[in-house]
C-alpha cells in the first residue's frame, strides 16, 4: 500500500479500490457540486493568529459532548451503506470510533443492522433518524435505538425529499445483493419490489416531506434520549431549534448531496454560534479533512465536529485499521496545530487565534 500521510490520501486510493458507481455514490454532490466545493475551499479562506511563547508541552483534548466525556472533539458523522466500502460495514466504523474513543453516528440508512453495531463491542453511539411517513416504524427505530444503548436520537431536517444526484443517475446506481438497508428489516414490504434496488427506492419513496417542527416535539414525547436536529444553518432555524428544545445542534448541509448553492457550513458557524448563545452545543459537519479544519470549527464556536466521507474512504482501503488511523491523523494534527497556536486544552482555543474574509475585508476599511 502506497504511503498515507494525510486523510485525503485515503480518498485516492479508494477510488483506485471502490466501482466508479460506489465511489461516485460516497464522493460526489447534487447537480453542480458548488457546495460541495465549497464546504473544503471555505476553510482555505481562514487563517491562523496563532500565539508564542507558551507552555506546550502539555496539550488536554478531551471534550464533552451531551455528558460524555470523548478524547477529542472529532466524532463520526452518520453515513449510508458502510458495507459498498468494506465487508464488515458499520461495525468496523463502530469499533474504529470505539478505539478512538470517541462517539459513531449510525444512519437510518444503516447496511448493518442497529443491534448488530451494539453488540460489535463497547462505545458511545448515536443513532441517526429519518424521518418516515410511517410514524409506527419512526417509534419502532427509536425504540430499538434506544434498547440498544445508543445516547442520543440526531434527526436530518434537511432533507424532505432527496437532492438530485446526477451522479447515481448516470450511473445507474443500485445495491448489490449482498447489501442492503439493515434499519428497515421491520418494514411491511408488501407492496414493493422485492430486489434491492428496488427497497432503496421505496425506502427513499417514504421520506416524509411533511416533517416539521412539531414533528420535533412528538419525537421528544416519544423518547427519554436528547434530540439533536441536524441540516441547520441559519440563525433563524438555531432559534426555532432551541424554542423546540433540542439538545444540540449539528450544523450541516449534507455534505452538498442535496439543495446545492449552500454557503458551506464554517462560514455559516458564527451565526447559528451566536444565536444559540450557549443555551445549547453547536457541532459542525461538512469539509472536515485537517486537523487544522478542526481547529478553526472550534475557534468560530462549534463545540466539536463529525466526519463523514474520510471515514467511507478509509474503511475501503483498509477496513478497521483504516478509519482508526484517519481518527489518530486528524487527532494528530489537531494537537499540532493547537500547540503551535499556543493553546494547551479545547478551551484555550479562541476566536483571536483565526482571521476569516470577513475579519480581513473589515479591517482594510478602517
Amino acid at each position: 500500500m502506497a504511503l498515507i500521510t494525510n486523510v485525503s490520501d485515503y480518498e485516492e486510493l479508494a477510488k483506485q479500490k471502490l466501482s466508479k458507481m460506489v465511489y461516485d455514490f460516497y464522493a460526489l454532490g447534487a447537480e453542480d457540486q458548488r457546495t460541495l466545493k465549497e464546504n473544503r475551499e471555505a476553510f482555505s479562506r481562514i487563517l491562523f493568529l496563532p500565539r508564542v511563547l507558551i507552555d506546550v508541552s502539555h496539550i488536554n483534548m478531551f471534550a464533552n459532548v451531551l455528558g460524555y466525556n470523548i478524547s477529542m472533539p472529532i466524532m463520526v458523522a452518520p453515513t449510508a451503506l458502510h458495507k459498498l466500502a468494506h465487508p464488515e460495514g458499520e461495525v468496523a466504523s463502530a469499533r474504529a470510533a470505539a478505539a478512538a474513543g470517541t462517539i459513531m453516528t449510525l444512519s437510518s440508512w444503516s447496511s448493518c443492522s442497529i443491534e448488530e453495531v451494539s453488540s460489535s463491542g463497547p462505545g458511545l453511539r448515536f443513532f441517526q433518524l429519518s424521518v418516515f411517513k410511517d410514524r409506527n416504524f419512526v417509534q419502532q427505530l427509536v425504540r430499538r435505538a434506544e434498547n440498544a444503548g445508543y445516547k442520543a436520537i440526531a434527526v436530518t431536517v434537511d432533507a424532505p425529499r432527496l437532492g438530485h444526484r446526477e451522479a447515481d443517475v448516470r450511473n445507474r446506481f443500485s445495491l448489490p445483493e449482498n447489501v442492503g438497508l439493515k434499519c428497515f428489516e421491520g418494514l411491511d414490504l408488501s407492496n414493493m419490489d422485492k430486489n434491492v434496488s428496488g427497497l432503496a427506492a421505496y425506502v427513499a419513496s417514504q421520506i416524509d416531506s411533511s416533517l416539521s417542527w412539531k414533528d420535533i416535539k412528538w419525537l421528544q414525547m416519544i423518547t427519554r434520549l436528547p434530540i439533536l436536529v441536524k441540516g441547520v444553518i441559519t440563525a433563524e432555524d438555531a432559534q426555532l431549534a432551541i424554542e423546540c428544545g433540542v439538545a444540540g445542534i449539528i450544523m450541516s448541509n449534507h455534505g452538498g448531496r442535496q439543495l446545492d448553492y449552500l454557503p458551506s457550513t464554517i462560514s455559516c458557524l458564527e451565526e447559528v454560534v451566536r444565536e444559540a448563545k450557549g443555551r445549547v452545543p453547536v457541532f459542525l459537519d461538512g469539509g472536515i479533512r485537517r486537523g487544522t479544519d478542526v481547529f478553526k470549527a472550534l475557534a468560530l464556536g462549534a463545540s466539536g465536529v463529525f466526519i463523514g466521507r474520510p471515514v467511507l474512504f478509509a474503511l475501503a482501503v483498509d477496513g478497521e485499521a483504516g478509519v482508526r488511523k484517519v481518527l489518530q491523523m486528524l487527532r494528530d494534527e489537531l494537537e499540532t496545530a493547537m500547540a503551535l497556536s499556543g493553546c494547551t486544552s479545547l478551551k484555550e482555543i479562541t476566536r483571536g487565534h483565526v482571521s476569516t474574509e470577513g475579519d480581513r475585508i473589515a479591517r482594510s476599511r478602517l
